[in-house]
């Protein structure tokens, strides 16, 4: 599995397939990829690069975590950098004797390993970065890599109806496998976190992005709702400048959070913010939190996006220019919880089991 992501205690849906699948077959075992470190980027920047290699999961006999290296940038060898990574995985499958291998791609830039292996192959495509502001020859790799996974994968597999809608001008068979929540998770109940400041709290939870937050609505929502605070819950992957401006005007970021302690702070919030940008991009999302949103219960409040938009109760739509002001209203309020029920990732990881047994018949019947 050739993910886009780490595997670590914040979790996305990859990791909630992995674990889905293998709940649900005895026989399989997976070796999981993690995003290469950039040995000169992090030495640029004054830092140590994190260790890398093959590694056993903790208490997980039957999943691996092979974290590669890159010791050359790729604008400077180009293709030689994939190249050099599928030689890595494919070796690391020798070594760990695994029968039968199937290649799972969320990060596009394996389409190299792609091709150079006989393995049935399955294209995951969770995000359409495409659309996500890329540029020049990044940009241009992107594209390139896409369509030959579209080419190569005997099945593939989107996370929204937007983006089977891009893909089925070439992969008229994708298919939509979209998001889900651990419902009973969610809904126990958890004391609240000790670092959720006290008053009213307006909550964000989730990777923050700058493709995916809207900055400016969020510093006018944190002077709309003051002196309430509007809290930043998950990794935070937006600009310095972005961050520096969230924190000059209140806003609190408490960086990323174990996924069993997530719940508690969605249930402790007085109210859940989602303040995304309205983008091309955006609209290719099945977002998580709109599941765990319904799952938990709390009193939402979003932009219209999608996966947010037509889901209603506890989610409430509104535009950008009122957004501010009617968090602060409903913050002015006490609204009671309403847990709902959503699809589970068990139902998911099925119908992406199911995917996984078709790409190995039609690569059989080639064969």
């Amino acid at each position: 599995m050739c993910s886009l992501e780490a595997w670590d205690e914040v979790w996305r849906r990859n990791q909630f397939l992995v674990d889905g699948l293998l709940r649900s077959d005895p026989a399989l075992s997976v070796l999981f990829v993690e995003p290469a470190v950039d040995v000169p980027y992090e030495l640029a920047h004054g830092r140590k690069p994190v260790r890398t290699g093959l590694r056993p999961l903790a208490g997980e006999p039957r999943i691996w975590l092979l974290r590669p290296r890159k010791l050359v940038p790729k604008r400077v060898a180009g293709d030689l950098v994939d190249a050099r990574r599928g030689q890595v995985v494919r070796s690391t499958v020798a070594r760990l004797h695994l029968v039968s291998p199937l290649l799972w791609v969320n990060d596009a830039s394996y389409a190299t390993l792609s091709e150079q292996v006989g393995w049935p192959v399955v294209y995951d495509i969770t995000d359409d970065w495409l659309l996500a502001g890329k540029a020049g020859l990044a940009l241009e790799r992107l594209r390139r890599d896409d369509a030959r996974l579209l080419r190569r994968a005997e099945e593939v597999v989107v996370v929204s109806e937007p983006l089977a809608a891009s893909r089925r001008t070439y992969r008229a068979d994708a298919h939509v496998i979209a998001n889900g929540v651990d419902v009973e998770h969610f809904q126990r109940a958890s004391s609240r976190p000790p670092d959720l400041p006290t008053g009213k709290v307006a909550l964000y939870v989730g990777t923050q992005h700058d493709e995916r937050v809207d900055v400016e609505l969020c510093i006018a929502t944190a002077r709309a709702i003051s002196p309430a605070k509007l809290v930043f819950v998950g990794p935070n992957c937006m600009s310095d400048e972005s961050t520096e401006r969230l924190l000059s005007d209140g806003c609190l970021l408490l960086g990323a959070r174990p996924y069993d302690q997530v719940p508690a702070y969605y249930q402790h919030a007085d109210l859940v913010v989602v303040p995304h940008l309205v983008t091309p991009f955006t609209e290719s999302l099945d977002p998580i939190k709109g599941y765990e949103c319904v799952a938990v219960g709390r009193p939402t409040l979003s932009t219209p996006v999608a996966g947010m938009r037509d889901v209603g109760p506890p989610i409430e739509v509104c535009p950008a220019e009122k957004f501010p002001g009617r968090a602060r209203q409903l913050l002015a309020q006490e609204l009671p919880s309403r847990p709902g029920s959503a699809p589970t990732w068990a139902q998911r990881a099925e119908a992406f089991a199911a995917v996984l047994d078709s790409a190995r018949k039609k690569r059989a019947k080639s064969s």
